[in-house]
């Protein structure tokens, strides 16, 4: 079948692999280490926050990483604030 995805042997569909499929330019990196956690407390005590939201260490990455830009986006606001 032309343009099929790949699937790998547990039926689901294969997104990132070591090589270059066909129409693409750029080689897909291997899958980084992912760990599942119950919740985000669980994640923070087990991976603290860098290890979360910078490293992906868990499912609760992208949601770390939204505190952190709230975060710097506060304190750059507030610093653009009292510095103008």
């Amino acid at each position: 079948m032309i343009g099929a995805m790949p699937i790998n042997e547990v039926g689901t569909t294969v997104y990132m692999s070591d090589g270059v499929r066909k129409g693409e330019r750029i080689p897909r990196r291997p899958l980084p280490e992912f760990e599942e956690v119950a919740n985000f407390g669980e994640a923070m005590s087990k991976h603290g926050f860098w290890g979360t939201a910078l490293e992906d260490k868990n499912q609760y990455g992208p949601v770390a990483m939204m505190i952190l830009l709230l975060v710097v986006a506060t304190v750059t606001g507030t610093v653009l604030k009292l510095l103008g």
